[in-house]
């Protein structure tokens, strides 16, 4: 018994109520998306600005500290500009042949940034090892003023995305912040070490410094590319939990069995759900589809749910996996 040809007016009546929703649903993901892109701008504009004064600061006063921190400023203002362009790229239209539009490149963009970090790490701990054995000397003073210059745009850009952007759930968005949240603890670095050689004149603090920032550096990009390729695999949601699901579509009077349950992410904020219900044969499958859609939505927040009502004569083949 196949939902979608049973024609009575219950049907045209659920139909209206479900497709209100995914009107509504998809406005406030339209608005949200609105504040990442502004807030991704202004971060943009401000880590450019502060790149190339942290680049020609380091070469002015040899500061590889510095130099590291422009060099993650660089991947900043990269990834930066990728999650504006991946933002943009989303919206386009879905077509026959993608129907899911182009949602998953923002996913694409944020695996991309979390691997250009672990090369930049890379480059700065050969440098600083290089500089272990033969510390040169630095400016200290100027280098300072320009990683203090640098910390506090940081900061402005992080608050920025912070107040207008979904820091917490878009995983596009969350690579572009931990970059510039690593950039304030890479400023931080350079004053640290600034101080220390000023003070004590040891200029090893130089690398040292540039190593643990490199470091930190590792540790946001790990996580941001697990959560992609988890995303990309099709996994389940991490705030989704699928034996909770299948316990609350069983719980429904009627329901004999729920199998094919598929549960997936397309984009950041954006989740789907397709599942199979053995009914009892004398219920009504229009009023379990519409307890289960609305239960879904409610407990879950996913409201993109393909929802087949089978029947013990009717029931389709299992897929595969």
């Amino acid at each position: 018994m196949h939902s979608h040809h049973d024609h009575n007016d219950h049907h045209d009546h659920n139909h209206a109520h479900d497709h209100g929703h995914h009107h509504h649903h998809g406005h406030a993901h339209d608005h949200i998306r609105e504040g990442n892109k502004k807030g991704l701008v202004i971060a943009l504009i401000i880590t450019t600005g502060i790149m190339l004064l942290e680049f020609f600061g380091g070469l002015f006063t040899n500061s590889l500290a510095l130099l590291s921190d422009s060099g993650h400023m660089l991947s900043d203002a990269s990834s930066l500009a990728l999650s504006l362009f991946a933002f943009w790229f989303a919206t386009r239209p879905a077509s026959p042949n993608k129907t899911y539009g182009f949602y998953r490149f923002e996913i694409l963009a944020a695996l991309f940034n979390g691997v250009t970090l672990f090369v930049i790490a890379g480059f700065i701990i050969w440098e600083a090892y290089g500089r272990f054995l033969e510390p040169p000397t630095v400016a200290s003073g100027s280098m300072m003023v320009i990683a203090a210059v640098g910390l506090l745009a940081n900061l402005i850009s992080a608050w920025a995305l912070m107040r207008k952007g979904d820091v917490k759930n878009n995983v596009n968005l969350r690579s572009a912040y931990l970059h510039i949240l690593g950039d304030a603890l890479g400023s931080i670095g350079a004053i640290l070490a600034g101080l220390v050689m000023l003070l004590f004149g040891w200029y090893v603090a130089d690398p040292i410094i540039s190593v643990l920032v490199s470091l930190l550096i590792l540790r946001g990009a790990w996580g941001i590319i697990t959560h992609s390729v988890h995303i990309l695999m099709e996994g389940t949601p991490i705030t989704i939990d699928q034996e909770e699901v299948k316990k609350t579509l069983e719980e429904i009077e009627g329901v004999r069995d729920v199998h094919d349950l598929h549960i997936w992410t397309i984009t950041s904020g954006l989740d789907s759900l397709t599942c199979h219900l053995l009914i009892e044969d004398d219920k009504d499958a229009q009023v379990i589809l519409q307890q289960a859609i609305r239960r879904i939505e409610e407990k879950f927040k996913i409201m993109h749910t393909t929802i087949q009502v089978e029947t013990a004569q009717l029931q389709h083949a299992e897929m595969k996996v």
